[in-house]
């Protein structure tokens, strides 16, 4: 029997909801502040730190852009990929909790 892992589904849920909160940002992007605080409505203990760490891992995907400002914010947009992704035209690889397309 298999354990499920909360961390893990946490976190391949945020990224999740991330690339939701930037298709709707769309063309232009956003800032990581109004990001973190569409997170912290599904988790409220979501820290900068984690969204961070997730907008890396969406980056390195190449799911997303980052453009970390020298002021210290960070600024997103989805990649064409990333939009595919988000509008289910193309499958999604593991790590992403991406909930299986009904319609």
């Amino acid at each position: 029997m298999s354990m499920i892992d909360p961390t893990r589904v946490r976190r391949e849920a945020l990224r999740w909801l991330v690339l939701l909160v930037l298709n709707n940002a769309r063309p232009i992007g956003a800032f990581e502040g109004p990001v973190l605080s569409v997170a912290q409505a599904e988790y409220p203990d979501a820290t900068s730190l984690e969204l961070r760490r997730e907008l890396e891992y969406l980056a390195e995907r190449a799911l997303i852009r980052l453009d970390k400002q020298p002021g210290g914010r960070w600024f997103a947009q989805l990649t064409r990929h990333g939009t595919d992704l988000a509008e289910y035209t193309v499958d999604c690889e593991p790590g992403i909790a991406r909930p299986a397309k009904y319609w």
